[in-house]
């Protein structure tokens, strides 16, 4: 008996090819191999697997072990490859070669501008560099934010601009645990961003359109409008707009986390379950098309129709990857006899990497192929363990399986990346999915009989009330006791050995093998012994943290899992800032808050903590001067107080000064100047990201 990942091996030969391409990929990532090496190893590879075909075929068997060699270099060159080259920065002609701050630029928006809470954002192209007298043609593409104002009303996709202030770079917070934005936004080619105030911009009377992408934006405004016109109800309607086309911008921000908390988060993001509906949907239409001599025009309609969906949604990255998925589902269907879904499935991943190779990066890309893997190995041998006559709930029984069958191999992807398990999620699913595809199919026909005021009003209303429905029983779920077990944090390794322990156990139950169960233990056993490991390191944890948090002060003083909040009170109240600043960090570090913390003590503006003393100032304070100075081991300055080193340093002897993310940029330029004076180390999270001071 073998392994499942054995049994797929052998029923998919692109699994070999792709393996290999994921290692070249990762390992340029990370290690930044010259071009040159790779260039060398791919025509190596390449001439000892064609000369390998040219030798007699009992000497070409006596080196099949040599072959196989060349073959996983081969690729391993051609994944290194194609990351070097999707890099926009190795590009020749990327505007960061040669732009300089003083020079202006002709940009290109490439969206409609979307607005937001206290400006409107757009990511547009960066079509030439502006020097003094000439213009240097140039790629690359940057966010701009615009300053709220009565002048955007003429901005749009392919509003040409001239922008004559000087770009930023993209950064990440640097705070721990959190979000690596900038390899985030580097992955899809965007590396720095810009605020505009009207006077720092020129809109140009020319426009840069594309006829598709611009009959891509008015398909979608059509579509808005219908949808607008007849669905009630704000939170109904950004859900509706989300469900058939992807449009975000008007979803409500609570009602997200809510199917974020309950496990349905995938309802809203148009991936896999959307055009898996479309496709069974296609399916079930052209069905009377399985006759011989029409039989080819049956893949044609479903290709179509998929692409179509596709570029409906957005041609977003996520749809456009399913719809590759589905796409070769199809062709495997219509052109191989027996065909594996195992092999399609590993064939459109490789296709998908060459055209991006940091989509393996996307949390979309991993759910969606190990969604859609667990259902094809696990859903049918879950849906055998029970039986019944009755179409209903054979129908129920289906869902479920095809519900927990998902959940076993996304469980350690959706534990990585999100840091919680929605403990109802069948619960959830089994209403959201049936009623969201529904939804999905009325939108459909709303869209088709638009031009029909009377019927188009009748079937939002029924719309908008199965949104309602389907919102309300979420929102339930949501404040269920127990509903969400927060604060997971496994490691890539625990992620891939919980993987180990889902198939072992999968393959156990499924074939009664011994062999599955015993590596199932292996792998739950070296996933216990790590997870032991990190939990005996957090309990010896003593930490400061200065949070990298845009005007604010934040403060984590850290004792084993525990943790006391020394920054500004108002930060426990905005949960958005809170959690995407400071949480990740606590949960990296598995903390949780102190009732009682013992080792800190506090005295105005001085607090001592495992024997080291840290000074905050927020505000103007004048210290008389000592004969024996007072030996502060940290500083931390907040905000924009008036203060003057050189007279500080007559009362305190500061070892570190920390600059939070309150304080301002101009002010910090004087203090550094102080300091470097005086000789004092100083550290500003804003450019520099968080601050810690251990204290073991």
């Amino acid at each position: 008996m073998s392994l499942p990942v054995i049994h797929v091996w052998k029923k998919a030969p692109f699994i070999r090819f792709l393996l290999p391409l994921i290692a070249g990929i990762v390992l340029q990532w990370h290690l930044q191999i010259s071009p040159g090496v790779l260039w060398l190893l791919l025509c190596i590879s390449s001439i000892t697997t064609i000369t390998f075909f040219l030798i007699p075929f009992f000497k070409r068997y006596k080196l099949s072990a040599l072959s196989g060699i060349a073959a996983i270099i081969l690729f391993i060159a051609m994944g290194g490859l194609l990351s070097w080259y999707k890099n926009i920065q190795h590009d020749k002609n990327w505007f960061g070669k040669k732009y300089k701050n003083e020079n202006a630029l002709i940009v290109t928006l490439i969206e409609n501008p979307v607005e937001k809470t206290r400006s409107y954002k757009a990511n547009a192209s960066v079509e030439y560099i502006l020097q003094k007298d000439s213009s240097i043609k140039t790629k690359g593409t940057i966010i701009l934010y615009f300053k709220k104002d009565s002048s955007l009303s003429t901005l749009e996709y392919g509003s040409q601009l001239i922008i004559t202030k000087p770009l930023q770079e993209i950064k990440n917070s640097g705070n721990p645990g959190g979000f690596n934005y900038k390899r985030y936004s580097l992955f899809q080619g965007i590396t720095h961003q810009l605020y505009l105030k009207k006077t720092e911009f020129e809109i140009l009377p020319i426009t840069n359109k594309k006829v598709f992408k611009q009959f891509i934006n008015t398909s979608r405004g059509k579509v808005l409008r219908i949808l607008r016109k007849n669905i009630k109800g704000e939170k109904e309607l950004g859900l509706a707009e989300a469900l058939l086309i992807g449009y975000k911008d008007d979803l409500d921000k609570t009602l997200v986390q809510s199917y974020s908390n309950t496990g349905v988060v995938h309802v809203i993001a148009i991936s896999g379950l959307h055009l898996g509906f479309i496709y069974w949907l296609l399916l079930m239409l052209f069905k009377p098309l399985q006759k011989r001599k029409l039989k080819w025009l049956r893949p044609v309609f479903i290709l179509t129709g998929l692409w179509l969906f596709s570029l409906l949604a957005g041609a977003q990255p996520s749809v456009l990857r399913s719809a590759v998925m589905f796409s070769c589902i199809v062709l495997g269907d219509s052109f191989a006899r027996r065909s594996s879904i195992y092999n399609t499935l590993a064939l459109s991943a490789l296709l998908l990497l060459c055209i991006n190779p940091y989509w393996l990066w996307d949390v979309g890309f991993q759910l969606s192929y190990t969604a859609v893997l667990s259902i094809v190995i696990f859903m049918q041998p879950i849906y055998n363990l029970f039986y019944t006559k009755n179409k209903v709930l054979d129908l129920i029984l289906k869902l479920n399986a095809v519900t927990i069958a998902a959940q076993i191999l996304t469980v350690p992807v959706s534990i990585y990346h999100f840091h919680q398990f929605p403990n109802y999620f069948l619960l959830t699913n089994f209403l959201a999915v049936p009623l969201s595809s529904l939804i999905l199919l009325g939108e459909i026909i709303l869209c088709v009989v638009s031009f029909i005021p009377a019927i188009a009003t009748l079937i939002g209303k029924i719309l908008s009330w199965l949104i309602w429905v389907m919102n309300s029983y979420i929102e339930r779920i949501e404040i269920l006791p127990f509903s969400l077990w927060d604060g997971l944090q496994i490691s890539i390794l625990q992620t891939i050995l919980l993987f180990g322990v889902a198939t072992g156990l999968g393959f156990w139950l499924m074939e009664k093998s011994k062999t599955g169960l015993k590596y199932a233990l292996a792998a739950l056993f070296g996933f216990v012994v790590l997870r032991t490991m990190s939990f005996i390191q957090a309990n010896n944890r003593e930490q400061l943290i200065v949070y990298n948090v845009p005007q604010k002060r934040a403060i984590d003083l850290i004792d084993g899992r525990k943790y006391h909040f020394a920054g500004d009170p108002d930060l426990l109240a905005d949960d958005f800032i809170r959690n995407f600043h400071i949480k990740p960090s606590r949960v990296l570090h598995r903390i949780e808050p102190a009732m009682n913390f013992e080792s800190y003590q506090q005295q105005e503006n001085l607090i001592t903590y495992n024997r080291k003393k840290i000074m905050t100032i927020s505000e103007t304070k004048y210290f008389a001067p000592l004969d024996e100075k007072i030996l502060v081991d940290l500083l931390v300055i907040s905000g924009n107080p008036k203060l003057y080193f050189n007279k500080l340093a007559e009362t305190f002897s500061v070892k570190q000064v920390v600059f939070d993310g309150s304080c301002p940029a101009w002010k910090i330029s004087y203090w550094k100047k102080d300091c470097d004076s005086l000789q004092i180390p100083i550290h500003d999270v804003s450019e520099k990201g968080a601050f810690v001071m251990n204290f073991r």
